[in-house]
């Protein structure tokens, strides 16, 4: 008997082998995972913002953008020389304000001779002489809840010097300004 070698519908299939299929899922769902996490973690935890102004010059230039921690401050209180996120008065209508914190609940705050002095201390090498000392002329003890921010480039800041802004309360702050986004005049990285 002859064989007919045409058309055969019995043609045998390769075999997918096991243990390489079992890779490629594992590191496709490892993928799908890191992925899912990180857009979870951004949603909830994280904001970008821009920065508007001069006001915080040398540290992030105008234009540039900051990711927020906005969980940063669900377990701690901010602390003297963090740069937070808030908005003035509470005002869900206004931007963003970026600015470092100078002085917590309890210190007192002056400004004299252009000199900041947090608790009779004088922060001289903080800032450059300061123009305008605001309402910071007399001295401000800060209650529960309350933060004296200004920006780091003061003489051209609007911070808790201001009446229209005055000490921040702890309900108002955002979070903490924790990542610079680079841009043509600033640099990339952590917000020191």
């Amino acid at each position: 008997m002859r064989r007919n070698k045409g058309l055969s519908f019995y043609r045998k299939r390769k075999k997918v082998n096991a243990a390489i299929l079992a890779e490629v899922l594992k590191y496709i769902l490892g993928i799908a995972i890191s992925v899912f996490l990180a857009v979870v973690i951004v949603y909830l935890f994280g904001l970008r913002t821009g920065i508007i102004g001069t006001s915080m010059e040398p540290e992030l230039a105008n234009g540039q953008e900051v990711l927020v921690n906005r969980f940063a401050y669900k377990l701690a209180n901010p602390r003297a020389g963090d740069v937070i996120v808030f908005l003035p008065n509470g005002n869900q209508n206004t931007r963003y304000y970026v600015k470092r914190v100078v002085a917590c609940p309890g210190d007192t705050v002056q400004i004299t001779g252009g000199i900041l002095y947090v608790n009779g201390e004088p922060r001289e090498d903080a800032y450059d002489l300061i123009a305008d000392a605001g309402i910071a002329e007399n001295e401000i003890r800060l209650k529960d809840g309350e933060y004296f921010v200004m920006g780091d480039n003061c003489n051209s800041s609007e911070d808790s010097r201001s009446g229209n802004i005055g000490p921040v309360q702890r309900d108002h702050i955002v979070g903490e300004a924790w990542f610079k986004l680079g841009n043509a005049t600033g640099s990339t990285g952590l917000v020191h």
